[in-house]
């Protein structure tokens, strides 16, 4: 990775013609395997692609629209208008996969890719499967939809996104995952990962604030995320804190040394979480709500 500084880690959306919204490639961002764009296409703008040697996550931030690929083809997908409206429907697909995304209408989606070696299949995941997890108390209360979470039938990919309630903390106690390391009886204790926090609003002149630093004190660094901004996590402890007023949307996708969200949280404030006695009660944001018939 190259020096980090808030320049380095912040990527502001660039309104490509192309309707890319933000894109970060490994060696853009400076590391080994993750990279990450959203695009946000106009009904008939369509938008061709191969996964080429990585496999690969479509995750509908809006909209709906039909993916043709050589691998199957899936139908009508989407239903939230945006993050703050549902819950996420989502495709994996395999290397070695081209494939066509067709809108209905406007649709925004979410890309990450990681190298794989092509062991599984493609998947959709509907929001009836995306599961819910109530994290936190107080005000570091949030909510987590589970997207591609550990254990999913993938080689190296995980995605989650989150949602944190104006003037809550999240990612908290802050964590890291930066060193690969197992117990005495071989069980992973942290994962080495590369992440990205894609940021959303509700209203959407919100922000949040996001620190980045280093055990060893080598770094320590402030970054302010605002509407459709990207965050990259190389390495190091990262909280964030959402503005009052402001509902903080976050979609994370990371990468790395497993397929795993073990951290370790820094022992200078995992003891808060023993004050965690009840939630902010304006989570969950988003709730599962029951499928749509199709056809």
């Amino acid at each position: 990775m190259h020096s980090i500084t808030a320049d380095r880690l912040r990527v502001s959306p660039r309104g490509a013609s192309d309707g890319v919204v933000v894109r970060v490639t490994p060696e853009e961002a400076g590391w080994e395997q993750l990279g990450f764009e959203v695009r946000r296409l106009a009904a008939g703008q369509r938008w061709s692609a191969s996964t080429g040697a990585c496999e690969a996550v479509l995750v509908w931030l809006g909209g709906r629209a039909t993916v043709r690929s050589d691998r199957g083809v899936w139908d009508g997908v989407g239903r939230r208008a945006s993050p703050f409206d549902g819950m996420p429907y989502a495709l994996y697909l395999p290397p070695r996969t081209a494939f066509e995304v067709v809108p209905a209408g406007p649709v925004e989606l979410a890309y990450g890719w990681a190298p794989a070696e092509g062991r599984f299949p493609p998947r959709l995941v509907t929001p009836r499967e995306v599961e819910v997890e109530l994290r936190g108390g107080r005000n570091a209360t949030r909510q987590i939809n589970a997207i591609l979470p550990p254990g999913f039938p993938c080689e190296r990919l995980v995605c989650v996104e989150v949602y944190t309630p104006g003037g809550n903390w999240s990612s908290y106690p802050p964590h890291k995952h930066d060193r690969h390391r197992v117990d005495e009886g071989g069980r992973l204790l942290e994962a080495d990962l590369e992440e990205v926090y894609f940021y959303k609003f509700d209203p959407p002149q919100g922000f949040a604030l996001q620190r980045v630093y280093a055990d060893d004190g080598s770094f320590d660094v402030a970054v302010v995320a605002q509407q459709d901004d990207l965050v990259l996590v190389p390495s190091g402890y990262h909280p964030v804190c959402a503005a009052y007023g402001y509902t903080c949307y976050y979609l994370n996708v990371l990468a790395g040394s497993a397929q795993s969200l073990a951290n370790a949280e820094d022992p200078a404030h995992a003891w808060v979480k023993a004050t965690w006695t009840e939630r902010d009660p304006r989570v969950p944001i988003v709730r599962p709500e029951p499928e749509e018939p199709r056809g």
